[in-house]
């Protein structure tokens, strides 16, 4: 790619953070985290509470929660490895609300999640439509343990930043 490469992440509990932050070190890449406008209470992410915040914006498809900061400098980046938590299967709304704020025009995304068990699944096909078609979207993977980031982050970067 020969551009520099982002790891975006949005973490509800911390976990996807410190993946997020560790996949950053090992990629010499640059690091953001995607926050809401308005933080999420423990409250909000009760996925068994049908009436939680999590729960309507996830059985609303054109939910967009509001992000509190923006990539000043996204045209710098050729490759954007993107972390969440999975939620109900898939990337938790916010997500999308990232993807359609930039122009990934000639891009590299790279999913990659934390979860409690479930892996990607869809999430890449629910994912394709809010870039652009020149926009690359790879389904990545869960990193929940120990994998060998910079191997894996090599991949997609072809080991330069």
């Amino acid at each position: 790619m020969g551009k520099n490469v982002l790891v975006a992440y949005f973490s509800a509990s911390g976990r996807t953070g410190r993946v997020a932050a560790a996949l950053a070190n090992a990629a010499d890449a640059d690091l953001f985290e995607i926050r809401p406008q308005t933080p999420y209470t423990a409250a909000d992410l009760d996925w068994t509470n049908k009436k939680s915040r999590s729960s309507l914006e996830m059985s609303d498809p054109s939910s967009r929660p509001e992000i509190k900061s923006r990539v000043e400098n996204m045209g710098d980046y050729g490759v954007v490895f993107l972390g969440f938590p999975v939620w109900w299967y898939t990337a938790p709304t916010i997500i999308k609300t990232f993807l359609e704020s930039y122009d990934f025009s000639g891009k590299r995304v790279v999913l990659f999640a934390t979860s409690g068990g479930s892996g990607l699944g869809k999430t890449r096909d629910d994912l394709i439509g809010c870039v652009s078609k020149d926009a690359e979207i790879v389904a990545g993977k869960v990193l929940n343990g120990s994998a060998d980031l910079k191997s894996w982050s090599e991949q997609f970067t072809g080991g330069r930043k």
